[in-house]
């Protein structure tokens, strides 16, 4: 997943790298840096070993594996499976990130865009999360709270981009 952010932010691209588990959309590996080399963060599970190994630039820290872990992009998968299984998702359930636990609770139906769909609320972080309803269950709209004011994501209809004189489809 590429973000470019800007607007009231400074000119910035993140790329997350993210291996999940296929049946249980759980971390198996994260990595985020802007794209143009390693990556500034990284975090790798090693079930054989039992540890989690966590980089950030030249440190590295390890802790044993004790549970199933989420990265932020696993999580949003995550989120979009319960939506299609549960019918909009449980009132109330957590997640484990290597930050620590995340709270989400599911809020009223709303609509983005016209498209009905199922909220949450992720704490800490106060980040809010709508997911469609309906198949395919896309990621409508995500807004992070930052030092700058919130930063608000939506889906947009697959569309085509150029990128170094070629097209390219960019799908939401």
């Amino acid at each position: 997943m590429q973000t470019d952010f800007g607007g009231v932010l400074p000119g910035v691209r993140r790329v997350q790298t993210s291996r999940m588990h296929p049946r249980l959309l759980t971390s198996l590996g994260y990595a985020e840096g802007d794209g143009r080399g390693r990556p500034g963060f990284e975090v790798s599970f090693d079930r054989r070993a039992g540890l989690i190994t966590l980089r950030q630039g030249r440190d590295e820290a390890t802790q044993p594996l004790t549970t199933e872990y989420h990265d932020p992009v696993s999580l949003l998968l995550w989120l979009r499976q319960l939506t299609a299984q549960d019918g909009g998702g449980p009132e109330r359930t957590h997640a484990q990130l290597t930050g620590g636990r995340v709270l989400i609770q599911r809020l009223p139906d709303a609509e983005v865009d016209g498209t009905p769909c199922s909220g949450f609320f992720l704490r800490p972080g106060n980040a809010y999360v709508y997911v469609e309803q309906d198949a395919p269950h896309r990621l409508m709209r995500l807004i992070q709270p930052t030092d700058f004011g919130p930063v608000e994501a939506n889906a947009q209809p697959a569309g085509r981009r150029t990128v170094q004189g070629r097209e390219r489809r960019r799908r939401v």
